[in-house]
This record gives structure tokens, C-alpha cells and sequence, in this order.
């Protein structure tokens, strides 16, 4: 099997927003952040696809395993196996992605959050550190030593997981995962059965735009940290915030119609994005 055509594979089925990233990428560069990506699908199906928790527990060990593996230089499966092709691969510290794992496993035991600081650890362990490696494979593998971009690349990743948040309300609650904090639903006079029944009231339009303000506001916090001097080098981030605010800002432009729809840009408009912000970050 062609490790690297396996992951290219996984990553154009997952018809993610973030593989139009990678396509402007140098060869080296981009078989690097797509095995990464397709580390993070494999980990990622493991708690959507498994029903049992057991099960899923088990499955997410043999991955800390594997992590150990890759580590010591003998992994076994393509996603891994593709990493340690590359030498951005290699340099991804094995903490980091273990960090991974522990968020995954978080939707495992927290079905529910009761507050932004919980569900902010979330998004810290599935987004930012995700954010933060990525940055380092745009760099060239180096570990990224400028606080800055490290803040940027980490609010980057905040402000992406909450936009899929609020993109997948309503998926989400069918599954029995609410990922809304319930204190704040509890504010705005919005109900759980709300959410599980699809009721599109007036207060679910006000949390909802809450939601997309505190998003916003992750976006320009991380375009805000960005040195100028590290723009070049983080293009392939900055093409993911551009299609991603502008899903963001369609949801919204729609009236958050997530509670029944799933909102998404077509491969013309993502492919349009990514194109002039490559050329114009």
C-alpha cells in the first residue's frame, strides 16, 4: 500500500473545507499536513463511528500506542506511517498528539459542558494543539518558536472548531452531544428539547448570535496575532480561515438554519477562496 496515497484518499473523501489548504502546497509540505489530517479523521471516526464506549477506549489505547510507535520510529498504520515519511512528520512532538487523543476521548464521558472554560479545554485539545502542529508543518517542520504564531495558529484552531459547533447543532443533538454550554443556554431561554425537536425560536436565533460573535471574535484575535514576516510561510492557515469565516458568515446570513440543515460552500466557492487568498494573503 502507497502510505501517502491512502492519506491523500482519506483526505479528499472527507470533502473537508481544509483540504482545499493543501492543494497550493510544495510536494514535501503537503504529504506532511495531509497525514497529519488523516491521523486526525482516523481518531476522530474512532468516537463517531463506535458505538460501544469500550470499544472506542480500546481503539483510542492502541492509538496512544501507535503514537509511542511513531515516535520510536516503527509505526504501523498509513496515517503514521505516511508521518514518518516526512521530516515534518518526525518532528511533531508525541505529547502533542497524545493531547489529541485525550480530547477525542473527552466526547466519550462529556455528552454535555456546562460552561465556556470546560468546553474551551475541548476545543483546546481538538482544535488549538491541532492548529499549533499545523503551523509547525507550514513552517517546514521546525518547532515554531514565536509565541505569536503559536497564539495565532491555537486561536485559529478555537475559532474552527467554533464555527463547526455552530454548523452542527443540529447534527449534534440528534447524536445526543450538545456542545453548547448550558449555562448560556440557560440564559437565552433556550431548552435542550429545543435542540433535540429542531424549535427555531427567537431565543435560539439570539444564542446562536452569541455563538457567531464569540467566533468572530477567535478569528480576529488569531488574524490579529499573526507577525507579518510568518504570513507567507502560513498561507494554507490563513486559506482554512478564509473558507471558514465564510461558511461562518453564511450561517448566519441564512438565520441559523442549523438546527435542520447542515450549511456548506461548494467546491467552486471553497476552490475560489483558497485560490485568492494564496495569491493575496
Amino acid at each position: 500500500m502507497d502510505v501517502h496515497q491512502y492519506c491523500q484518499e482519506r483526505a479528499a473523501a472527507s470533502g473537508s473545507s481544509f483540504y482545499y489548504s493543501f492543494l497550493f502546497l510544495p510536494p514535501d509540505a503537503r504529504r506532511a499536513i495531509t497525514a497529519f489530517y488523516a491521523l486526525c479523521r482516523e481518531l476522530d471516526d474512532v468516537v463517531d463511528e463506535c458505538r460501544e464506549r469500550q470499544v472506542a477506549l480500546a481503539k483510542l489505547d492502541w492509538w496512544r500506542a501507535e503514537i509511542a510507535r511513531l515516535a520510536a520510529g516503527a509505526p504501523e498504520h498509513p496515517a503514521t506511517r505516511a508521518l514518518a515519511d516526512t521530516p515534518q512528520g518526525r518532528a511533531i512532538p508525541a505529547a502533542l498528539l497524545l493531547e489529541i487523543v485525550d480530547g477525542m476521548a473527552m466526547d466519550l464521558d462529556h455528552a454535555r459542558y456546562p460552561d465556556f472554560k470546560s468546553l474551551r479545554l475541548y476545543c483546546h485539545r481538538v482544535a488549538g494543539i491541532v492548529g499549533e502542529i499545523a503551523a509547525s508543518i507550514f513552517e517546514g517542520g521546525r518547532s515554531v518558536h514565536d509565541r505569536e504564531v503559536r497564539r495565532y495558529a491555537h486561536e485559529l484552531g478555537l475559532a474552527f472548531q467554533l464555527t463547526n459547533i455552530i454548523r452542527d447543532v443540529g447534527e449534534d443533538a440528534r447524536r445526543g452531544r450538545i456542545y453548547l454550554p448550558q449555562d448560556e443556554l440557560a440564559r437565552f431561554g433556550v431548552a435542550e428539547a429545543d435542540l433535540l425537536n429542531g424549535r427555531d425560536t427567537p431565543a435560539f436565533q439570539a444564542l446562536m448570535q452569541f455563538q457567531y460573535e464569540r467566533a468572530s471574535a477567535h478569528y480576529d484575535a488569531a488574524l490579529a496575532r499573526l507577525p507579518a514576516a510568518a504570513r507567507r510561510a502560513q498561507r494554507p492557515g490563513l486559506v482554512m480561515a478564509a473558507i471558514y469565516r465564510t461558511l461562518l458568515d453564511e450561517i448566519r446570513h441564512d438565520a441559523f438554519p442549523v438546527l435542520r440543515a447542515r450549511v456548506s460552500l461548494t467546491p467552486l466557492r471553497k476552490l475560489w477562496l483558497a485560490s485568492r487568498t494564496w495569491l493575496f494573503p
